[in-house]
């Protein structure tokens, strides 16, 4: 029956007797793989921080060594020059390659990534997904073949006219050097180098786009790009960033392609297109490892130790812009 007006309500039910939570218990197969997912995790500390020991140990007589003790005991390094005054212009080289390949790598990346994720076809898309992936699988040192006997020679009439008509600009400052051993064919072979690894992650960033944020705008009457404009491009942006970063690792620790391309110098130069201005720690470390001496050797490894904190640096910013959308979801 109805309840009559003004009666009392009637209180509610009183709750039940709690349940005890019960505690899952791990048997013996649960407990030793989480032993062994906790060891993998801590070998991996231990053995960063064996390289950063080994790097700091090796490294400390030149760290300790006086400009002259270092300009009489290493054949190749600078009279009047103090440690940090050398790994300056090694630091300069380094960074302007690795930017430079940044550059030219990610917006062809992110067009790659797009088309094989909302525009091509299925039949075309995995298999010029698989070529794109292929590209990571080639040696550097075939890319460095590839750079100074093929890819330099036909810059050159590029890198010629940039010389004579923008010249004005401290970056194209000519005439350009002929063969172009230049830190700009360097960029060039570096943004080949790691565009399949800024492809592969953008592309897999870009299809966990939420299904209904893309045809809740293309119900709206957007066309396809400004869904990718207002949905994909959004979604993804932490994405594509930590994707740049990883391909900017990659090309500061580039060797070979650099050392086979690269004319060596150690200026602070703008001139992007003049041999002889830029260098960087890796291939100088290959150069000249060689023929060096013990404190050669230890001069050589503090300045590996400096690529070894700056790529560090990268990565671990990388990590910091994918936490800032750990959460995300396609439901807030």
């Amino acid at each position: 029956m109805a309840r009559q007006a003004g009666a009392p309500a009637s209180p509610p039910p009183a709750p039940g007797p709690s349940r005890p939570v019960r505690r899952v218990r791990h048997g013996l197969g649960g407990r030793v793989f989480a032993g062994l997912a906790t060891s993998a995790g801590a070998t991996i500390l231990v053995i960063l921080a064996a390289v950063a020991v080994f790097l700091v140990i090796r490294a400390w007589p030149a760290l300790t060594s006086s400009p002259e003790e270092l300009a009489d005991g290493v054949s190749w390094f600078p009279e009047g020059t103090t440690l940090a005054g050398f790994v300056g212009p090694l630091i300069f080289g380094t960074l302007l390659a690795a930017l430079l390949a940044l550059l030219l790598a990610v917006p062809v990346a992110i067009g790659i990534a797009l088309f094989i994720s909302h525009y091509a076809p299925r039949r075309l898309a995995s298999p010029l997904g698989y070529v794109i992936d292929l590209l990571a699988a080639i040696p550097s040192v075939v890319y460095g073949l590839w750079g100074a006997t093929w890819l330099a020679p036909r810059l050159f009439p590029l890198w010629d006219w940039l010389g004579r008509n923008l010249g004005f600009v401290p970056f194209f400052e000519g005439p350009a050097s002929s063969p172009p051993r230049v830190v700009m064919t360097v960029g060039v072979v570096l943004a080949v180098m790691i565009l399949p690894i800024i492809t592969a992650v953008t592309r897999e960033v870009f299809l966990q786009t939420p299904r209904l944020h893309e045809e809740a705008a293309l119900a709206l009457g957007a066309t396809r790009w400004e869904m990718v404009r207002m949905a994909v491009l959004p979604f993804g942006r932490s994405g594509v960033i930590s994707a740049s970063m990883l391909g900017l690792g990659r090309a500061l620790g580039e060797t070979m392609a650099v050392l086979m391309i690269l004319g060596p110098g150690f200026t602070y130069s703008l001139a992007l297109l003049q041999v002889g201005r830029h260098q960087t720690i890796a291939a100088n470390i290959a150069n000249q490892f060689p023929e060096a001496n013990p404190l050669g050797v230890s001069t050589l490894i503090a300045t590996g130790l400096v690529l070894f904190v700056i790529t560090l640096a990268v990565n671990m910013g990388a990590r910091w812009v994918i936490s800032r959308r750990a959460e995300f979801s396609g439901a807030n």
